[in-house]
């Protein structure tokens, strides 16, 4: 039987899947004190116990992103506030190659504000 998390994960569609599954995998190998967990039915990722980005789809566009719960205090060009005060998210095109550097580069800042408190 499948925990709720993987149950999320299985349940997305291609090319949205494989980008979730790729980028789940990153986020949990790209520090080891990384960890996820389930919180308001979608997958979060932990650093030192605090809840940093999590994995979404969105419902209109059905394409995959990577949000960042403290998204606006990172200042970076490929993130989208939209009508959040809080999030900033980095859409992904689920058909064209990921921007890896972007994406490690948004996850260390990440880290390194909740490293600051």
């Amino acid at each position: 039987m499948l925990n709720a998390i993987d149950e999320y994960f299985n349940q997305q569609e291609e090319p949205s899947k494989g980008v979730l599954l790729f980028l789940r995998n990153h986020i949990l190998n790209f520090q080891s004190e990384i960890t996820e967990v389930w919180r308001y039915k979608m997958p979060f990722y932990c650093y030192q116990g605090h809840r940093f980005c999590y994995l979404w789809v969105d419902k209109k566009t059905r394409q995959p992103y990577l949000g960042l719960v403290d998204g606006m205090r990172i200042s970076n060009p490929l993130l989208v506030a939209g009508n959040r005060s809080r999030m900033k998210i980095l859409m992904l095109d689920a058909n064209k190659n990921l921007p890896i550097k972007d994406i490690n580069a948004i996850l260390l800042d990440a880290l390194k504000l909740i490293s600051k408190k």
